[in-house]
């Protein structure tokens, strides 16, 4: 179903050189694979992450560039056990559509803390460097996305990265009105539940009315009557990926 949806456009690579943990899973394309990105930051601190990676079933090393989104989880999903990663959004739907189109990267966030802090943002920012680096990525179509303390984490990620995305689609989340002048320059389509009772609907409207008012590509989607599981219905819609791949940003 959905190789019939999508098109992907071959592009140029960008070079990165981290440092990685010692024993690596192998990626193997149509499989999700837990993974670990280790590295030495510019203070010389070593920092590390966690994440499952998804290659498409077609991916070649050697062969078409393929479109990479990044996932965020929400805030029940922190910790270090990745399975919990896998429950919501892409890295539960890869499981089953082994024809998903994205190259897909979904870390997990230490327990306690956030995705928005300086320090997680730096890393989320590395890790998706080092995967255009590491496999066959598309750079004019990268892509963000994520939900609740996720979604929060994509609209902060966009604006401090302001030309790392093609696009992205924050789910149930909110962030700071005054980085719309940063988030103009990335188009955005947010979805959130009327009647979500763990981060009002406000958040996301506050978000979209910044970004509109500074001349910004963005757009809202409210489900009528939904509480705060507005996830489900928006990543079962293939429309939505549609829609990211319809964008490409020029390198």
């Amino acid at each position: 179903m959905w190789k019939s949806l999508f098109l992907v456009v071959p592009c140029m690579m960008v070079s990165f050189s981290p440092m990685f943990a010692d024993t690596q899973p192998k990626a193997e394309p149509g499989k999700q694979v837990a993974q670990t990105l280790t590295y030495q930051d510019a203070d010389g601190k070593e920092q590390s992450i966690s994440y499952w990676l998804y290659l498409p079933k077609d991916h070649k090393a050697d062969g078409k560039k393929m479109p990479l989104m990044l996932f965020l989880h929400g805030a029940g999903e922190r910790g270090d056990d990745l399975e919990k990663v896998a429950k919501h959004g892409p890295p539960k739907i890869v499981q089953t559509k082994k024809d998903f189109p994205f190259i897909v990267i979904s870390p997990q966030c230490p327990k306690g803390v956030w995705w928005n802090t300086a320090e997680n943002l730096g890393k989320l920012n590395k890790l998706v460097e080092t995967i255009i680096d590491q496999q066959n990525v598309d750079t004019s179509r990268v892509y963000c996305t994520g939900l609740s303390m996720g979604g929060y984490g994509t609209w902060s990620l966009v604006a401090k990265y302001p030309g790392l995305f093609a696009a992205a689609v924050p789910i149930c989340g909110g962030g700071d009105p005054d980085d719309a002048a940063a988030l103009a320059k990335t188009p955005i389509w947010a979805f959130h539940g009327d009647a979500d009772s763990v981060v009002p609907h406000k958040r996301s409207k506050e978000m979209v009315d910044a970004v509109n008012a500074a001349k910004g590509d963005v757009q809202l989607t409210s489900y009528p009557g939904v509480n705060h599981d507005s996830w489900t219905k928006t990543y079962n819609n293939a429309e939505v990926y549609k829609w990211l791949l319809s964008h490409t940003k020029k390198n």
